[in-house]
């Protein structure tokens, strides 16, 4: 019996320093993520909007939300269609329509002491080899942008800030690390998983290993 409880213990032991490593890596990032919509769904986009080049008749969103991954993403908000977005922006010969839903997040997700705008929907006609990018710029300025060409404001908003990482359990901003966002941008673009739950997983092995090991030597003994 003691055995068991020592095995059960290791197996606690294991669990909870899993929790706790999954909790420490619950780390989100306050960004505007980039979405296609189709069929009735969001998706989110495989390109960044500065090298998409949509066609006539695409949907498209841009939501500002705190989200740990693309997994984690938050979606825009609302239902509308192409036919609904564009109903009044008549096609012209030479150009092409984007229905585009931007959707500025909620309070909770707001950096400190600004305040989110409504959830705004435009329809712009624009060149027909124009990217995402410049079809936001045309009817959304000012758009923001950093040095490595990642949105950080859309009308404006916000202010100031942009992929700042944010900690686990609340909305203060974390130490600012720039390796620490050159790793979650490469997760991005690879679709990789996080380390956290295969190590975890693996500690848990290891112990449950050892607990079975040292059952087997008490017996033998």
């Amino acid at each position: 019996m003691t055995v068991v409880r020592r095995a059960a213990t290791l197996l606690v032991a294991a669990l909870l320093l899993l929790a706790g490593a999954a909790q420490a890596h619950a780390t989100g990032y306050r960004y505007w993520s980039f979405w296609d919509r189709s069929g009735g769904r969001w998706t989110y986009a495989t390109q960044g909007p500065s090298t998409t080049r949509p066609e006539d008749g695409d949907v498209q969103g841009f939501r500002f939300a705190v989200s740990e991954d693309s997994a984690d993403a938050t979606r825009p908000r609302g239902t509308a269609d192409f036919a609904t977005l564009c109903a009044r922006t008549p096609a012209k010969q030479g150009t092409k329509r984007v229905a585009l839903v931007i959707d500025f997040g909620t309070p909770a997700d707001a950096p400190p002491g600004e305040k989110p705008p409504p959830v705004r929907t435009a329809c712009a006609r624009v060149d027909p080899d124009a990217t995402s990018a410049e079809a936001l710029a045309a009817i959304a300025k000012p758009l923001r942008y950093d040095t490595n060409a990642l949105l950080c404001a859309i009308s404006g908003y916000p202010h100031q800030g942009c992929g700042e990482q944010v900690a686990a359990g609340g909305k203060a901003p974390a130490k600012h690390d720039k390796a620490a966002e050159k790793d979650k941008a490469a997760e991005k673009d690879s679709g990789g998983p996080s380390l956290g739950l295969p190590v975890g997983a693996g500690v848990i092995a290891v112990l449950a290993g050892a607990a079975v090991w040292q059952a087997r030597r008490r017996r033998n003994a």
